[in-house]
């Protein structure tokens, strides 16, 4: 492999890519993350590219936009991303807001956690797979980048039965998360905001993805690099 790979959490972040990119799914298990990462670079990925969507950290980010992280923290940990990719990135994609993204090991779902998790790292959004990403190409010596969509955003609370239907291969499983709204019935409305945001933020990926075309950004970076 001499092409970058992709690691996303959701099948449906994987169908915004373009055709024939190499990416695993990881179902938004951090665990698996790490694992895949070291694998893809294993099998020769030139770098890898943290992409899917967000949940938002700093106020000002909305749902659908999107974000190319500089940073990503967690903990006492920090990896600077590459960037010339980044530069790429932004060039191809003015719109989006650069800054520091958060990884963390589990979902921040209310504006408590994520304002505290704000105010410790500035950071304007958190997932759950970036950190592992950057931890495996640092230790491999390899470059990574992050773009990313905000789906929740900072001011909102991810519903309780929300969580309940993501399955390890990153698909969504409806049953399981009406099963668990019978439990929080008062989760309803969330789900049904949640729901838009999402299509918000997968949209906005796919936009971009398709600006970036096939190299996702990493060929200007890798030719840059060459100068």
């Amino acid at each position: 492999m001499t092409s970058i790979a992709v690691i996303v959490g959701l099948r449906a972040e994987a169908a915004a890519l373009p055709r024939g990119t190499t990416y695993a799914c990881v179902g938004g298990r951090p665990s698996r993350a790490a694992s895949e990462a070291r694998r893809l670079l294993a099998d020769g990925a030139a770098g890898l590219l943290s992409f899917g969507i967000a949940g938002g950290l700093d106020p000002a980010v909305a749902p659908g936009d999107l974000v190319v992280g500089t940073e990503v923290v967690a903990g006492e940990d920090s990896f600077v991303c590459d960037s010339r990719w980044v530069e790429a990135l932004t060039d191809a994609i003015p719109e989006a807001r650069r800054g520091v993204i958060v990884g963390a090991s589990a979902p921040l779902a209310s504006p408590i956690e994520k304002l505290a998790s704000h105010r410790r790292f500035h950071g304007l959004a958190v997932d759950l797979e970036s950190a592992d990403v950057a931890r495996a190409c640092a230790a491999a010596g390899k470059p990574f980048a992050v773009l990313r969509a905000v789906a929740d955003p900072a001011t909102r609370s991810i519903p309780k039965s929300a969580l309940a239907g993501l399955t390890a291969t990153g698909r969504m499983r409806p049953f399981a998360v009406a099963r668990a709204m019978l439990a929080h019935p008062h989760d309803l409305p969330g789900l049904i905001v949640l729901a838009n945001d999402t299509r918000a933020a997968l949209r906005a990926l796919t936009g971009a993805a398709r600006r970036l075309g096939p190299s996702l950004g990493f060929e200007a970076e890798a030719l840059a690099r060459d100068k």
